[in-house]
């Protein structure tokens, strides 16, 4: 069933590559929105060599076990999920100066009223201290988030990467098997 699914997702897209293409007056194959050139060695027509190339697209899913155009999905998803992150902490993080300034207030008053019977004075000391430590710790929340979610990136990238490439190897030999020459 998710094969049949997966064909049929292949087929609309390839469909919509290819009607696109048509519009603007030349003719892309599904080669080609891989990045991959594909010359017909043998002469075989256009109608045949989509086939072909129809035919290898499957065979290389199921042999590398990576499909290129859900490898794209996957990085995008993460893309968006890091942003989504970054976005949800940086409202978390946005009060932090003003929460900051009470708790220390609160600690000031009551250091300062202990201290110095000068309950004031210590409230005002302490929310200048509470609205800067708030702050950095809030900031240093917003740059650690940052940098899991480029981590994320950088990891799902280079993961798309090498199933995409494995994919080109397998998709190539196929093509080549059928006498096309490839270069990717």
């Amino acid at each position: 069933m998710n094969r049949l699914v997966g064909s049929m997702a292949l087929l609309a897209i390839f469909a919509g590559v290819s009607a696109a293409a048509q519009q603007q007056g030349g003719q892309a194959s599904l080669a080609a929105t891989l990045d991959v050139y594909v010359f017909p060695k043998s002469g075989q027509a256009g109608d045949q060599q989509s086939s072909d190339e129809a035919e290898c697209y499957q065979w290389a899913v199921s042999r590398s076990g990576a499909d290129p155009f859900e490898a794209t999905r996957q990085t995008a998803a993460a893309q968006q999920e890091a942003a989504e992150a970054q976005q949800q902490t940086a409202r978390a993080t946005q009060g932090a100066g003003v929460r900051g300034a009470v708790g220390g207030a609160a600690v000031g008053a009551l250091i300062g009223g202990i201290a110095s019977d000068d309950a004031g004075e210590g409230a005002a000391y302490g929310a200048a201290a509470g609205t800067i430590m708030a702050r950095r710790r809030a900031a240093a929340a917003q740059q650690q988030t940052a940098q899991q979610g480029q981590q994320q990136v950088a990891q799902a990238n280079a993961q798309a990467a090498g199933q995409i490439e494995n994919f080109k190897k397998a998709f190539s030999v196929c093509l080549e098997a059928k006498e096309y020459l490839v270069k990717f």
